[in-house]
């Protein structure tokens, strides 16, 4: 029996690094965000899905301090989908509170000193939808990803909780 195996190895096309390759290859969705571009890329393994202009934080460069406007940079994932659909947001204009600010959904990230190019830990950083969609393709945000509603939508039914999504400049 033990010899049939081996022959069988021998002979056959089954190569274990081709198969681990193709596996890893249709492993998973993952998001990867070009700050520089203003883009989310939403890959299937090697393949391309999706592509969405994106708004980023008001300054450029990595997140360095709390408040600083910037978006981190570094290897992330989703940790939780909320409904923003009541979420309210005073972005300090004037203008009070804003109903809808985030749009329909919060993609939260799970940001630990771990996975940031920073080493530090940021809370509250996500992808979620906007009040103001001429905000997309600019700087604007206080270092979030920003995304117009539609694209939310249509996005958040191609991920789930642990999608891996990389920020880079």
């Amino acid at each position: 029996m033990l010899l049939i195996f081996l022959a069988l190895l021998l002979f056959s096309e089954f190569r274990p690094n081709l198969l681990v390759d193709t596996l890893q290859e249709k492993r998973t969705r993952h998001i990867l965000i070009k700050k520089s571009e203003f883009r989310l890329y939403l890959y299937n393994g090697r393949t391309l899905e999706a592509s969405y202009p994106i708004a980023v934080g008001k300054n450029a460069g990595d997140k360095q301090a709390v408040g600083d406007m910037r978006t981190p940079e570094g290897k992330f994932y989703i940790s939780q989908i909320q409904d923003a659909r009541n979420w309210t947001h005073d972005f300090k204009d004037g203008k009070g509170e804003i109903a809808g600010a985030y749009g329909p959904w919060f993609l939260r990230l799970h940001t630990s000193k771990e996975r940031t190019k920073s080493g530090k830990e940021w809370k509250g950083i996500g992808i979620h939808g906007t009040h103001d969609e001429s905000s997309i393709g600019t700087c604007a945000t206080e270092g979030c990803i920003r995304m117009k509603n539609k694209d939310l939508e249509e996005l958040k039914t191609l991920v789930s909780i642990h999608t891996p999504v990389e920020i880079v400049e």
